[in-house]
């Protein structure tokens, strides 16, 4: 423990308020604070059910949901941290509802099974392919 502070703040643990977009950041749901920021003031995080603002107090115990690239998480605040920290610490900072993380695993899902039903061409066609192409638009249009 360092002079005049405890080893929670060296840590950049905080047990009282932060910035909404910062903890955003923090928690790593945004890759920039500014990022963040256009998510809030979009509408797209909500705070106790309320549109807020980026610079919107929060502490632990408050719930947010938060709607990103169409899946939705339904969290609870349970710490505050300042710095932004590797993945396997960030998640420490929230928790998820059972129902938020079903929905979100059944939109992966969901989305995988659509990516592996697309059909994609192997390449494009060549000058004797392009020609069957125009001859059978042609023959339609006749």
């Amino acid at each position: 423990m360092t002079r005049g502070g405890s080893h929670r703040e060296e840590a950049g643990i905080d047990s009282g308020h932060m910035r909404l977009d910062k903890w955003l950041w923090a928690a790593r749901f945004f890759k920039t604070r500014a990022l963040a920021t256009e998510a809030i003031n979009g509408g797209k995080v909500h705070v106790n059910g309320q549109r807020a603002k980026p610079g919107k107090e929060i502490a632990v115990g408050v719930r947010l949901e938060i709607s990103k690239d169409q899946y939705l998480w339904d969290i609870t605040v349970t710490a505050l941290n300042a710095q932004r920290r590797p993945a396997k610490e960030a998640v420490a900072l929230y928790r998820e509802t059972l129902e938020s993380l079903a929905r979100r695993q059944e939109e992966i899902e969901r989305r995988r099974e659509e990516r592996e039903l697309q059909i994609e061409p192997e390449s494009r066609p060549t000058k004797q392919g392009r020609r069957a192409i125009y001859r059978f638009k042609r023959a339609l249009t006749e």
